[in-house]
C-alpha cells in the first residue's frame, strides 16, 4: 500500500520546543552527529540481532553507515543500512517525542537473549539535529516485506509532513539542511574532527569520505615491488576495539598497541587492567597506569567514558575514583546514559557500584603484582607511588588492601612494606614509652648531615620526597598503632628517639645561660630558639631544627591540603640547639675576649645556617670572610 501524503502537528506539550532544543537539549551542538550516529548504529544492530533471532530472513549486505555532505546545497546526510521505518513508526517514534519503540520491542521479543542490546532510543537524539538546521527530513525504507517508502520533514516549528519517498534500499537517511549559523558543520574536517571524537569505536563501520592509499601493483622491470594510489572510503572507526574483546585472547602487544592508538605520543604504560564484569552491572574498559611520577595534574582527564562505544566525555570524577583520575584508558558501561550529566552520576547508584568495582580492581591488581614479581613490582614504586598513596590517604577500603603492598623506600635505596619496616626498626627505634620511631628525610642533600648522625647511632632513615608524602605520613601516624613518624631534622637524633638516658653535661647549668645569651646576642634571626642541651661529644656542635608540625603543615597546604592555606603563609621559626658537651662550645668559655667568643659563636651559628642551606647574601659574604680570617691565623 502507498504512502499517503499527510500534514499534522507534532504531540508536544509546548509550542516552545524547538527553540528551547536549539538553545539548550546540549550545552555543544555538536553533538548532533553522534546523537544521528548512535540511532543509525542501534537501527543497523537491531536489524542484525533480528536477523540472528531468524526474525529478519533477507540479506544483510553493507550495513555500514555513510556520512556525507553537499556544500550547495547546504545538507548533511547519515545513512544506514538498518532496520528502517514505516510510515506509521515514523509517526509513532518521531512525532511522540516521550514515547520510544523500546516498551513495544521489549514486549515482542520478551525472553529472548540480549534483547537489551537491540532496543534503540529514537527520541529527543534524533530532535538534537535541529540544534544547527533549518529543516530535517528523513527518507526510510522498513526492512518489513512490502513496505513502501516514506519520507517525513519538519522545518523546526510543530508542523510535519510524511508523503511518499522515493527510497529504494533498505534503512534510514536523516537529510539535515543547515542552519546559516551552521555553517561550519558542513566542513569536511569539521565533520572529520567530531566523527574522530564520538564515532572512534562505534560497533558499526563508518564511512566518511574518501582517502588516498597506496597499494600493490605488480613489478617492475627489475622485479621490484610497484605501488599505485588509489582513492577508497575513508573508515572513521574501529568496529572492534580491544575492550570489548576477550582478555584470554589478547596479548601483551595488543594492549601497547591499544594505547598508542588513544596516546600516540605517550611512553609506554607501566601495565594495565582489562575489566570486564556483567553482574551486578555491565562494565568493559582497560585501563593504562602510565609513568607519572610527580606530574599531578597533567596527567589528569585521559580516561573515555563510554556507552556502548559511543564516546560520552572524558570527565569521569565520579564514576572513577578521585585517586585513580591519573589512570589513562577506557571506560564503557551501557548502564550510563549518553545524554549524562554530573548530577546524575553523582546520585546514581550503578555508577557508585562502577566506582566501587574500579578501586576493588585496581587494589586486587597491585596486589598480584606484588606478590607474583616483587623485584619489578619494586621497580615501578617510583612511578606507582602516587597512585597507592592517593587511594590509602581517599579511599579506607582501598588502604585496608594497599597496607600489605605499599612501600617506602630507605636512604640505601632499599624497600619495605608497613610490616617488615616495623619490624626492621623495633628494636633500634623504639623509645621510652614503647613506640617504634620511623625517621625521614625529604631532601637527602640539604638533610646529609642529620642522616648521618642518625645512621652513625645505627638508627634508619626512610626517604619521604614526594608530593603527597606530608599528607600520606599525617594519614599513616593515624592508623598505624604505637608509631611515630618524624622528620630526621626536627630535632637531635636522642630527642627524636628519646630512650630516656640521661648524658651529663660538662657544663654547669651558669656556663650553659652564658653560652644562650652568647648565641642570642650573635644570631642575626631575633626569632630564633637558642636551646643548649647535653649531647654526645660525638654529635655536631649546634644544628638548626624546625618544628615538625609546622613545615609538614606547609608542605601539605603547598600541595592542595585543603583548609589548610594558612599554613602555607607562615615564616619558618627555626631553632639552634647547641651541644654543651662540644669542645668547640666549652673552648668558647676558655677564651678571655668578649670579640673572640663573639667571633666563634658567630662562626658555628652560621655553620649550622649553612649546613640547612639558610645562608646567603651579606650573611653568606661575611661567614666567607670570616672563615678566611681563621683559616690565615697562627
Amino acid at each position: 500500500m502507498s504512502v499517503v501524503e499527510e500534514k499534522g502537528t507534532i504531540s508536544i506539550n509546548t509550542e516552545n520546543i524547538f527553540p528551547i532544543i536549539k538553545k539548550f537539549l546540549y550545552s555543544d551542538h555538536e553533538i548532533f552527529l553522534r546523537e544521528l550516529v548512535a540511532n543509525a548504529v542501534d537501527a543497523t544492530q537491531k536489524l542484525k540481532r533480528l536477523a540472528s533471532l531468524g526474525e529478519y530472513a533477507g540479506e544483510l549486505g553493507d550495513t555500514s553507515i555513510e556520512v556525507s555532505f553537499d556544500k550547495k546545497k547546504k545538507t548533511l546526510t547519515v545513512k544506514d543500512r538498518g532496520i528502517g521505518m514505516t510510515a506509521e513508526e515514523i509517526k509513532k517514534y518521531i512525532n511522540q517525542i516521550a514515547f520510544s519503540g523500546a516498551t513495544e520491542f521489549v514486549e515482542k521479543f520478551k525472553g529472548k537473549e540480549d534483547v537489551q542490546d537491540i532496543i534503540g532510543k529514537f527520541g529527543l537524539g534524533f530532535y538534537s539535529s535541529f540544534m544547527v538546521s533549518q529543516k530535517v527530513e528523513i527518507q526510510s525504507l522498513s526492512f518489513q516485506d512490502g513496505s513502501e517508502p516514506a519520507g517525513w520533514d519538519c522545518d523546526g516549528s510543530t508542523e510535519f509532513r510524511i508523503f511518499e519517498a522515493k527510497k529504494k534500499d533498505r534503512g534510514t537517511e536523516i537529510i539535515l539542511h543547515i542552519a546559516d549559523d551552521s555553517e561550519e558543520f558542513l566542513d569536511e574536517s569539521r565533520i572529520k574532527g567530531i566523527l574522530d571524537k564520538y564515532c572512534k569505536f562505534m560497533p558499526v563501520t563508518i564511512k566518511f569520505g574518501q582517502e588516498e592509499k597506496s597499494v600493490p601493483d605488480g613489478k617492475d622491470k627489475d622485479g621490484e615491488d610497484k605501488f599505485k594510489t588509489v582513492k577508497t572510503d575513508r573508515i572513521i572507526n574501529n568496529p572492534n576495539p580491544l575492550w570489548v574483546q576477550a582478555p584470554s585472547d589478547l596479548k601483551d602487544e595488543d594492549y601497547l598497541s591499544f594505547y598508542k592508538e588513544l596516546y600516540p605520543f605517550s611512553e609506554d604504560p607501566l601495565f594495565w587492567i582489562h575489566l570486564n564484569v556483567d553482574y551486578p552491572f555491565n562494565l568493559t574498559g582497560i585501563l593504562y597506569f602510565p609513568k607519572v611520577k610527580n606530574d599531578f595534574e597533567l596527567n589528569r582527564n585521559k580516561i573515555q567514558l563510554y556507552s556502548r562505544q559511543v564516546f560520552i566525555t572524558d570527565e569521569v570524577k565520579d564514576v572513577v575514583p578521585e585517586f585513580l583520575m591519573l589512570l589513562h584508558g577506557v571506560i564503557d558501561s551501557p548502564d550510563i546514559p549518553l545524554n549524562v550529566s554530573r548530577s546524575y552520576l553523582q546520585s546514581d547508584s550503578n555508577v557508585k557500584k562502577i566506582n566501587s568495582h574500579i578501586t576493588k580492581k585496581v587494589a586486587d591488581k597491585l596486589s598480584e603484582l606484588y606478590k607474583k614479581d616483587r623485584e619489578s613490582y619494586e621497580k615501578k614504586w617510583d612511578d606507582i607511588g602516587l597512585f597507592v598513596k592517593y587511594g590509602s590517604i581517599s579511599e579506607e577500603k582501598f588502604y585496608d588492601k594497599a597496607k600489605d603492598f605499599v612501600l617506602f623506600k630507605n636512604t640505601d635505596g632499599k624497600y619495605f612494606n608497613i610490616t617488615e619496616y616495623s619490624e626492621k626498626v623495633k628494636e633500634t627505634q623504639t623509645d621510652k614509652d614503647g613506640n617504634v620511631i620511623f625517621l625521614y628525610a625529604t631532601d637527602t642533600g640539604k638533610q646529609d648531615s642529620y642522616i648521618q648522625g642518625a645512621l652513625d647511632k645505627g638508627f634508619d632513615v626512610l626517604l619521604m620526597n614526594g608530593m603527597l608524602d606530608s599528607h600520606f605520613i599525617n594519614h599513616l601516624e593515624q592508623k598505624l598503632e604505637k608509631t611515630q613518624i618524624k622528620r630526621v631534622d626536627a630535632d637531635t637524633t636522642d630527642k627524636l628517639i628519646d630512650k630516656g638516658l640521661e648524658i651529663e653535661s660538662v657544663l654547669t647549668d651558669a656556663e650553659k645561660e652564658e653560652i644562650k645569651k652568647l648565641f642570642e646576642e650573635c644570631s642575626s634571626n631575633k626569632g630564633a630558639m637558642v636551646q643548649v642541651e647535653s649531647l654526645s661529644p660525638e654529635d655536631l656542635p649546634a644544628v638548626i631544627t624546625q618544628s615538625e608540625f609546622m613545615r609538614r603543615y606547609k608542605e601539605m597546604a603547598k600541595s592542595g591540603g585543603g583548609g589548610m592555606p594558612m599554613f602555607g603563609d607562615m615564616p619558618d621559626s627555626i631553632n639552634l640547639v647547641i651541644n654543651a658537651n662540644h669542645n668547640l662550645i666549652s673552648g668558647i668559655l676558655k677564651k678571655k675576649k668578649e670579640e673572640s667568643k663573639k667571633k666563634v659563636a658567630k662562626q658555628i651559628w652560621d655553620l649550622a645556617l649553612l649546613s640547612q642551606g639558610m645562608l646567603s647574601g651579606k650573611d653568606l659574604t661575611e661567614f666567607i670572610r670570616r672563615s678566611t680570617g681563621f683559616i690565615s691565623e697562627k
